[in-house]
């Protein structure tokens, strides 16, 4: 789900269920982003932020979706939003999954924290047992 205050017109959901999905969001996001004249550091900034969150999804979420919109705010700003949600266990403490360094798997664990670095709005939305949406938005400089 993509913030109120933002407009967008055609935001299109991805299904995150097998492998190669990983690779069909990240690049659906880059054409995205290049549509929108983002700059190629801008473009690869959000690209990655797409390949750790659709990534997280599928290997600690089980799948889900990627929902990705360009998007206006009220300002006039343009930028790309992407809302990754999964069904999974939920993160037990959201506080020490964003911290560097922290893994449930065999990462490096910059996933999420990195992630945060990486975008310009970043929101966590988790539930025990139920599943977590994680809302980011990269604004065109």
């Amino acid at each position: 789900m993509l913030p109120d205050e933002l407009t967008a017109p055609e935001a299109r959901e991805h299904a995150v269920r097998a492998e190669e999905d990983l690779l069909t969001a990240r690049h659906a996001v880059r054409a995205d982003a290049v549509a929108a004249g983002f700059s190629i550091v801008d473009q690869t900034k959000i690209v990655t932020a797409a390949s750790e969150l659709v990534r997280n999804a599928y290997i600690h979420g089980g799948g889900g979706t990627m929902t990705i919109a360009a998007v206006r705010d009220r300002r006039g700003r343009v930028g790309i939003a992407l809302s990754v949600r999964d069904e999974g266990p939920g993160i037990e403490d959201v506080e020490l999954a964003m911290t560097d360094g922290f893994s449930t798997g065999a990462g490096l664990g910059h996933g999420l924290g990195g992630t945060r670095r990486l975008v310009d709005e970043f929101t966590i939305d988790t539930t025990p047992g139920e599943g977590t949406t994680v809302t980011v938005v990269r604004w065109k400089p």
